[in-house]
Order: C-alpha cells, then sequence, then structure tokens
C-alpha cells in the first residue's frame, strides 16, 4: 500500500470515544476533506419491535437523525467538506460494499480490541471489514 495521500477514504463511525481521531487520520491521508466518506450503519430493526409495530419509528427518520448527531460531533472546520453517510444493515458487510461504490482507496477504522468471549459473543466489526473489503484496511488501535 502506497503512503501517498488517498482520493478516497471510508471512515466507520460509531460515536465511540475513538471516532473523531480516526476521522483525523482519515483526513490526513485523504488529499482533500471532499475525499473522506464517514459512514455509519444503523441496525436493522425487528418487525416485533414497538416502534415499528406502532409505526412511530422508520428507516428516514432513523437515519436523518443519526447524520444529524454525526453532523453535530463534525462542526470544527477541519471537517468541511467530509462526506456523511448512513445505511442500515450489518456494519461490516454495509462498510465493505459502500466503500467499493465510493471507489475507496483506503478504509480507516478504530478497533475496540475486544478479546476472549467479548469478541466471541460480540464478533469483531472489523475483523469482517478486512475479510470483506476490496481495498487495503487500516485498523487503529490504542
Amino acid at each position: 500500500m502506497s503512503w501517498m495521500p488517498k482520493k478516497t477514504v471510508v471512515v466507520p463511525f460509531d460515536f465511540s470515544d475513538r471516532s473523531l481521531p480516526t476521522v483525523d487520520t482519515a483526513l490526513e491521508l485523504a488529499e482533500e476533506a471532499s475525499g473522506v466518506h464517514v459512514i455509519h450503519v444503523l441496525p436493522t430493526l425487528e418487525p416485533t419491535e414497538p416502534g415499528v409495530i406502532w409505526s412511530s419509528i422508520d428507516n428516514s427518520g432513523r437515519i436523518h437523525h443519526a447524520e444529524e448527531a454525526i453532523k453535530k460531533q463534525l462542526t470544527d472546520a477541519k471537517y468541511q467538506g467530509v462526506n456523511i453517510d448512513v445505511e442500515i444493515g450489518d456494519p461490516g458487510h454495509e462498510v465493505a460494499d459502500y466503500a467499493k461504490k465510493v471507489s475507496a482507496e483506503l478504509i480507516v477504522l478504530p478497533s475496540h480490541g475486544r478479546t476472549g468471549i467479548k469478541r466471541l459473543l460480540i464478533g469483531s466489526v472489523a475483523e469482517r471489514i478486512v475479510r470483506l473489503a476490496h481495498c487495503p484496511v487500516l485498523v487503529l488501535r490504542d
């Protein structure tokens, strides 16, 4: 992988403490801020969830709220021009598919470093993205 500036860098955003520093790293690696694509993946709602049953929650509203929450975190001037997208589904698959759709040259993501039984039960989103991605993936650890 060349460390030359990338035209398109995808950054999964999960609202953890590691999310903003990861976006900052992506900005350093991208040619310009408009080449950074921040993506958040919402879980699919089950048909048995109360909000779905009572029609008080819909996907377009969820997507809008998530986009607004990301924009509130990316208010600094250095984030001007960064692309924000929200998808619904499995994070590993959605991030990999989105990266392919935008012809990303790199995916930058934080690792939460779960090990043992937590990793076995929860699964590793970072591992799935690495396995499914069409491009190099930079996993940032503490």
